[in-house]
């Protein structure tokens, strides 16, 4: 059964930072690209950042530079670091786990920015 658990969120003042991870049971990230996303309330979610198999990193637009992923292949486990955090970034974190053939959902975590 594979599993996928999200945690780390929690609450920040705004310009703070938090790791978040995401650590996968029963499927080996090595073989899999890495996506993490968010939904903020009343809107749709949407991608941040993504890590592919082989350990390369994007980061979409709007967190270019703010956002980074890393990926621990003996921990199975992918870790996003946020920086400099702003209350419209208050959201569901999550990743997902995807190859040729299968795509995997977490739960999620909060993380709420808010002084």
């Amino acid at each position: 059964q594979v599993q996928l658990v999200e945690s780390g969120g929690g609450s920040v003042q705004p310009g703070g930072s938090l790791r978040l991870s995401c650590a996968a049971s029963g499927i080996t990230f090595r073989l899999y690209a890495v996506g993490w996303y968010r939904q903020a309330p009343g809107k749709q979610r949407e991608l941040v950042a993504t890590i592919t198999s082989g350990g390369s990193t994007n980061a979409e637009d709007s967190v270019k530079g703010q956002f980074t992923i890393s990926k621990y292949n003996d921990k199975n486990t992918v870790y996003p670091h946020m920086n400099s955090l702003q209350p419209e970034e208050t959201a569901v974190y999550c990743c997902n786990a995807r190859n040729v053939t299968t795509s995997h959902w977490g739960q999620g975590t909060q993380v709420t920015v808010s002084s």
